[in-house]
């Protein structure tokens, strides 16, 4: 699978994660520290990547401004020994749900997806 760390979770262990378990992962930093949401949307959709990120303001570009997108996967309120914890639930359990516009929240609590 293909994924764009945004900067909020552009941590080392979740890259290595995602690395190491055979995922072609691209992280903003790598692309352009200061892109915008707008940008990281349209290259995640571009790329074929699930976009990964903390960032509550992708549901409006989504939602208000109607941008089109591709899996986004937001990771709420994790620290980073979560998050890799949550995408490896994520992969194991929910992977087939990672294709079209689909939104998956993860918690500490739940997994959920939303088209």
């Amino acid at each position: 699978m293909k994924f764009l760390l945004d900067v909020s979770v552009s941590s080392r262990s979740l890259e290595n994660y995602l690395v190491a378990h055979g995922h072609d992962v691209r992280t903003a930093g790598a692309l352009d520290p200061k892109a915008s949401d707008d940008r990281l949307l349209a290259t995640a959709r571009e790329e074929q990547r699930n976009l990964v990120t903390e960032d509550k303001d992708f549901g409006e570009l989504i939602f208000v401004r109607r941008m089109l997108h591709g899996p986004i996967v937001r990771l709420v309120e994790l620290s980073v020994d979560q998050q890799v914890n949550g995408i490896a639930e994520l992969l194991e359990n929910h992977a087939a749900n990672l294709t079209g516009a689909v939104i998956v929240t993860v918690t500490r609590a739940r997994i959920r997806v939303r088209r």
